[in-house]
């Protein structure tokens, strides 16, 4: 099926859409060509998420900035704070959108759709919503021990409406048994099957721990497991600074450290020459979670060696953060995206370790998890589903039973089943 297609048809006949699927179906990808494909016609769309990591992801930005919610969960938040009256420059701004996007509709809780469908309705917007993400991933975050409320449990999400597409077939690979080893693994379900299974990936650890990156659960830990191995490489240490160049004078330094932090920039990278590392873009070169090794590195250019024994001469690549607003074009007002600020750096990391949650729409093809570092439900899922290459994945042996790692939200799973 062209999904592009079916999904801009009943995007373009006036119906809201939710476009869902598993890891590695290609969600994000089927997302950006939607939005290339209305902003190609001059369409205008907003492209948003509940997290700024996601929001990078689809270059755009959060839910809250955009819809000017401040640091409200609820409606009742919203009045307290005096934020409730929708302004008159958000009012236009959400008025002139075609299209709205909101990436990892997971994340979203009921009160914050709630805001979401306050504001359109003040706005009284008349374009079309496409809402993406899988709810067996990563649920909203909450407050405390307060209760995890998805999006779908609202009345907003009845009547929004959305038209289901499901995207079901698997990019990241093509091996039918560990396919279906992740279905299961998706949906919570551990039988002694799939328990031997799981086992038959712990293997003993190689001795050169640098042909394989690690997943683990914590930022510590991945920082320091990599800080670890690169003290290992006796060759000259090279340090690239991430560049920065501001549009808006009035742009805060902590908003471009936040900014770095979720599209995965890093601030001061650390390189030698023969240390792995990992792609973290798309190009038409190299991709997302792609390993490589580092040859070469001179003034302007980092040279980085992939398995296929290219090399790929790689120069800073530079990502924006952009907001709209309203601007004079010869005389008239309009609502335009510009860029508040860029930030120039080489697309790479490190490739001893990552987090899971930075791992993100990754295919990573040497791999290994920690498993005692899974804490969230659909941790292991999204960690396991990483992996291109079965026969490259190792599994830290689990001081738990595999049922207690790979468990699920049971609301999150009655809804994805009924679908």
């Amino acid at each position: 099926m062209d999904y592009l297609k079916h999904i801009t048809e009943k995007l373009k006949s006036k119906k809201n859409v939710f476009l869902t699927g598993g890891a590695g179906v290609g969600k994000t990808t089927t997302t950006i060509n939607i939005i290339k494909f209305y902003e190609e016609e001059a369409k205008k769309v907003a492209k948003l998420a509940s997290t700024g990591m996601a929001a990078t992801l689809i270059g755009g930005q959060t839910l809250h900035s955009f819809l000017d919610l401040g640091i409200a969960g609820s409606l009742q938040e919203l009045e307290v704070s005096g934020k409730f009256e929708i302004s008159k420059n958000v009012k236009k701004l959400i008025s002139s959108m075609d299209l709205i996007v909101i990436d990892e509709i997971s994340m979203v809780s009921d009160a914050l759709l709630d805001m979401i469908e306050l504001r359109l309705k003040q706005a009284d917007f008349r374009g079309v919503i496409l809402v993406v993400g899988d709810f067996l991933q990563l649920p909203p975050v909450v407050r405390g021990y307060s209760e995890v409320r998805f999006a779908f449990e609202g009345a907003a999400w009845e009547r929004f409406e959305f038209e289901t597409v499901e995207l079901t077939h698997i990019y990241r690979t093509d091996d039918s048994n560990f396919i279906e080893l992740l279905s299961h693994v998706r949906d919570g379900f551990v039988d002694e099957e799939i328990h031997n299974t799981l086992n038959t990936f712990i293997k003993p650890l190689p001795q050169d721990l640098s042909e394989f990156t690690f997943l683990f659960g914590k930022n510590i830990s991945a920082s320091l497991h990599n800080k670890n191995q690169l003290e290992f490489v006796d060759n000259e240490l090279h340090v690239k600074e991430a560049s920065v160049i501001k549009h808006v004078k009035s742009v805060k330094d902590t908003d471009i450290e936040r900014f770095m932090d979720d599209a995965r920039i890093e601030r001061a990278l650390e390189l030698k020459i023969g240390v792995p590392v990992l792609f973290t873009r798309n190009s038409w070169n190299y991709f997302n979670g792609e390993r490589g090794v580092v040859v070469n590195v001179d003034a302007t250019y980092v040279y980085v060696q992939k398995k296929d024994a290219t090399i790929v001469k790689l120069e800073t690549l530079g990502q924006s953060k952009e907001a709209w607003r309203e601007k004079s074009v010869e005389g008239k007002k309009e609502i335009l995206q510009e860029s508040l600020f860029s930030v120039y750096q080489y697309p790479i990391k490190l490739a001893y370790a990552i987090t899971i949650h930075k791992s993100q729409g990754m295919s990573i093809e040497d791999l290994i998890i920690q498993t005692n570092e899974i804490f969230a439900p659909s941790q292991f899922y999204v960690a396991i589903s990483r992996s291109s290459n079965p026969k490259r994945l190792n599994l830290i042996a689990p001081k738990k039973q595999w049922r207690d790692i790979i468990f699920v939200n049971k609301k999150a799973l009655e809804f994805t089943q009924k679908l």
